[in-house]
């Protein structure tokens, strides 16, 4: 489910869905559901406060249907309605300003985000220097790959930036 609630920046959702679908090809996860929701500066600063006590915009928050994965392992539903890995909420405003500051194209960049917000919802998490750098590894195969299929040259955020969202 793709849907856009903030009507700050245009948005191509047929580019934005093939990424996504791209994307979950690339890491076998086509059979599971999974929520991307666009929403503005306002909204994501009060779901950024409400969920991680943190009153400031950001560009993506996670919320996995499994909170207890171990990095890199699928979850192995027993029912139907539990094929689902979460929500992702991409701060689209708050995106397309570093892509202005940093010169990045915006649909590239919400791909990247996208894939960070997948890996939150597979078990990555960045909060130890171990769980960074197996965090970043992933980012950087999916990514790779994500390049290799696409002919594009995307990589992570983190790498370009270093700082912890």
């Amino acid at each position: 489910v793709l849907r856009n609630l903030q009507k700050v920046v245009p948005l191509r959702r047929a580019r934005l869905r093939k990424d996504v679908d791209t994307l979950r090809h690339i890491l076998g996860i086509h059979k599971f559901d999974l929520g991307i929701v666009c929403v503005d500066n306002h909204r994501i600063q009060h779901i950024n406060n409400i969920y991680r006590k943190k009153n400031v915009p950001t560009d993506v928050l996670s919320f996995p249907f499994y909170e207890d994965l171990r990095p890199g392992k699928l979850p192995c539903p027993l029912h139907r309605d539990e094929l689902n890995l979460g929500d992702i909420f991409l701060g689209v405003e708050f995106v397309m300003k570093q892509c202005k500051e940093d010169s990045l194209d915006l649909h590239g960049t919400l791909a990247v985000v996208t894939a960070h917000g997948i890996c939150h919802l597979l078990g990555y998490r960045h909060e130890t220097e171990e769980e960074w750098t197996e965090m970043l590894q992933k980012e950087s195969y999916i990514l790779n790959e994500y390049n290799r299929l696409t002919g594009r040259n995307l990589e992570p955020l983190m790498k370009r930036c270093g700082q912890d969202r």
